[in-house]
């Protein structure tokens, strides 16, 4: 099997990100970033990240997760804390989070460590999720080989019936994850493949130094 896509073309020449207009501050260019995703037309899921950890087999995995929540301190999104990005943070807390925004032509890379966050803001989270994800979240344990789909549906189906009317709890190896980024690099296409990059990097006296690098 074969297939050449080195004709696969675009020219990048929607914006331009320069050292005069980006904040000082990673997380403020961040939400001036992402709100003007969320405002624009066709974007769907701006809220979607890949998330890269190193597995306890040492390789490299990424997958793509929901962003819930981000604040000063970072980027918040929930999983389950036995599931294979589970065990591999808890090895090693080092990981990338990285946002495709096709429509405005960016990308975002971020460097950071990920840590757990109190178990009343996950419970809080839980608490606000539907019925369904709640349901989901109790029968899954996430990443486990299972023999088939039906498994999961008949799990399902017991748990629906066995708490009718009830609330459910937030089962204790799910919840929130808070990424503290030490690296932030946002990526705005330009035409030529000059792209331009700017590199955001956290230093000891919790100052960020910015710095442009080449495309």
């Amino acid at each position: 099997m074969e297939k050449d896509l080195g004709n696969y073309r675009k020219n990048y020449e929607k914006s331009a990100l320069t050292e005069d207009v980006v904040s000082d501050n990673p997380m403020q260019q961040f939400q001036t970033w992402f709100h003007e995703v969320e405002g624009t037309e066709g974007m769907d899921e701006p809220n979607a990240m890949t998330l890269t950890t190193v597995g306890i087999d040492g390789f490299p995995k990424g997958r793509v997760v929901l962003l819930k929540k981000f604040t000063h301190e970072g980027f918040i999104f929930y999983s389950n804390y036995a599931s294979e990005k589970g065990m591999a943070i808890a090895k090693n807390a080092n990981v990338c989070l990285s946002f495709f925004w096709p429509v405005l032509e960016r990308q975002l890379i971020i460097k950071g460590k990920a840590e757990k966050i109190a178990a009343n803001l996950s419970d809080g989270y839980f608490e606000s999720r539907p019925r369904g994800s709640q349901l989901g979240a109790v029968v899954s344990n996430q990443s486990e080989v299972i023999p088939s789909r039906s498994v999961l549906e008949e799990k399902l189906r017991n748990l629906e019936a066995n708490t009718a009317g009830k609330s459910i709890e937030r089962p204790k190896d799910w919840g929130g994850y808070l990424v503290r980024p030490v690296s932030m690099e946002f990526w705005q296409g330009r035409p030529n493949r000059l792209h331009d990059r700017l590199r955001y990097t956290l230093l000891e006296n919790l100052d960020w130094k910015i710095e442009r690098l080449a495309p």
